[in-house]
């Protein structure tokens, strides 16, 4: 069989409450030390927002903003694993096409996540189903240039690999 392998991307990013403490944030379906929780009607997971935003760029099934909204406004669910997993589901209906890589670029000047890569990357591991050494994280300040650099709130870019069978036409 052949395969093609597309290569889409994602993106989502949610400022800081700074009026508001806490004592942690979701990043990648890992709980994060930070002291101001994200402004975003679910538990605000960029990581995981901007993936799922990158494989319905593939699928053509926007989740979030309409599916994820259903379900965090109507039925509570804040969990952005939830979304993912429905992204995941549309993905797995287009037989054979599988996540190869995850490329994520994250900016934001806190909280410094160096100390978490390897957490992060073991829960995208698991719930992608792929190896952990198919998943690339980096993370910039952006020299300050953006309010996300400026340690107001968090950009995440996604990039992702796929592989497709090749349909006959």
């Amino acid at each position: 069989m052949e395969y093609a392998y597309i290569t889409t991307i994602g993106q989502d990013s949610h400022a800081f409450d700074l009026n508001v403490k806490c004592e942690d944030i979701m990043l990648a379906g890992v709980k994060i030390p930070h002291d101001h929780p994200y402004l975003a009607n679910s538990d605000g997971d960029v990581v995981l927002h901007a993936i799922t935003n990158a494989i319905s760029g593939f699928t053509c099934i926007n989740i979030l903003g309409g599916i994820a909204d259903k379900m965090c406004l109507e039925d509570g669910i804040k969990d952005s694993r939830e979304y993912l997993k429905v992204a995941l589901d549309d993905l797995k209906k287009i037989e054979g096409t599988s996540i190869v890589h995850v490329s994520l670029t994250i900016e934001c000047k806190r909280p410094k996540l160096m100390p978490h890569m390897e957490a992060m990357r073991l829960s995208l591991s698991t719930l992608l189903n792929i190896p952990t050494s198919h998943i690339g994280i980096t993370a910039t300040t952006g020299e300050g240039l953006t309010s996300f650099g400026r340690g107001e709130g968090m950009q995440v870019f996604a990039l992702l690999t796929l592989r497709s069978p090749l349909l006959d036409a």
